[in-house]
């Protein structure tokens, strides 16, 4: 391969990396708002008072 094709590929593997990562993120961040979501629905408006459940 010359130079310029491993740069390239370089280029393309970095690139499909980065898009990995953001998909990766953007489950993650989906994952903590279900669970807040769920957290919030199970205890309702006690969650924010200092009372035991």
């Amino acid at each position: 391969m010359t130079e310029k094709e491993n740069k390239e590929m370089e280029e393309r593997r970095l690139k499909a990396q980065r898009a990995r990562n953001i998909a990766i993120g953007l489950i993650l961040l989906a994952l903590v708002v279900v669970f807040y979501l769920a957290t919030v629905l199970k205890f309702g408006p006690q969650i924010l008072t200092n009372r035991p459940l």
